[in-house]
């Protein structure tokens, strides 16, 4: 196999934790989470310092997850208690996050080749594909589960949730916790993977998830028996494959940025202009009957 496709699957496996992480807040919850940004190089840090501190590759991992999913506690209540938007709470917290990342090294780059990761005794593709389908199988458990039917009750119908008696804040604070947990062990594997830690290595990562959700959605649109973390790892893998034959075709990694950003703009696009209604105004030469909302504000 072409070394560069090779890298390109192992490296979406890793993005699919990524995806599979923000899948629940933009899928699920439907929220804005730019905390991400600031959670993938948390991930790394956090392994870097138990990594050296003389811990194993998986305990350093574990700790990677515990501490993102306590930097999405923070955007929880930065959204849930004090009001904040959930945009807006993202983005603070990922500016916090950026200070942190620098103050619990020390340093901006850290070198790890000196120190053992989970791909030091086996082969990086066979590790990230148990890893990936764990995770997968977990989170598909987990969200059969009644929190996880609430979570997804949440996003989809708030006032429902709340009619139960239920908190639909809880289920946010759970799942915005979940998902940077998740973004940040992705960030810690990509750290052992590339064998060192950057503070720049979360910029634009949210390219990166929501590209990866948008090609999952769009390749198994016809396929609803695919689950929800079927789709990101799809979305995931596809998406590096796509920026590898770029690189192997002959385009420059600078271009990567901009190959990534084409890639959604194209996605959308398709996902866009395949809509039903754009469909049906095409049927009706540009004219779709709209139903007015008047009747159900009137029951």
């Amino acid at each position: 196999m072409n070394t560069l496709i090779l890298t390109s699957i192992e490296q979406g496996l890793i993005f699919a934790v990524l995806a599979m992480g923000v899948t629940i807040t933009y899928k699920i919850l439907d929220i804005a989470d730019l905390s991400v940004e600031g959670t993938f190089p948390l991930g790394a840090f956090v392994f870097a310092k138990f990594a050296m501190a003389g811990f194993s590759p998986v305990i350093s991992s574990l700790f990677a997850f515990g501490y993102g999913a306590v930097a999405g506690l923070i955007t929880a209540l930065l959204f849930v208690k004090l009001r904040i938007r959930p945009l807006l709470a993202g983005i603070l917290t990922m500016t916090m996050l950026y200070s942190f990342n620098l103050r619990l090294n020390g340093k901006a780059n850290i070198p790890l080749f000196n120190y053992d990761s989970m791909f030091s005794d086996i082969s990086a593709l066979l590790l990230m594909v148990a890893v990936v389908v764990g995770i997968k199988l977990l989170m598909d458990l987990f969200l059969k589960t009644e929190i996880g039917y609430l979570l997804i009750a949440t996003g989809d119908n708030e006032a429902l949730v709340r009619s139960l008696g239920e908190n639909s804040n809880k289920y946010k604070i759970i799942g915005l916790m979940l998902a940077n947990g998740l973004v940040a062990l992705s960030g810690s594997l990509m750290a052992q993977y590339q064998g060192f830690v950057d503070i720049t290595m979360g910029a634009s990562i949210i390219v990166v998830a929501l590209a990866s959700i948008i090609i999952g959605e769009t390749v198994s649109k016809s396929s609803s028996f695919l689950s929800i973390t079927t789709r990101a790892i799809i979305g995931a893998v596809s998406y590096k494959l796509i920026g590898g034959i770029a690189i192997d075709l002959g385009l420059s990694p600078s271009d990567l940025r901009a190959i990534s950003a084409i890639i959604v703009i194209v996605f959308i696009s398709y996902n866009n202009f395949s809509s039903p209604f754009i469909k049906s105004l095409k049927k009706q030469g540009g004219r779709a009957r709209v139903r007015s909302k008047r009747p159900l504000e009137e029951l």
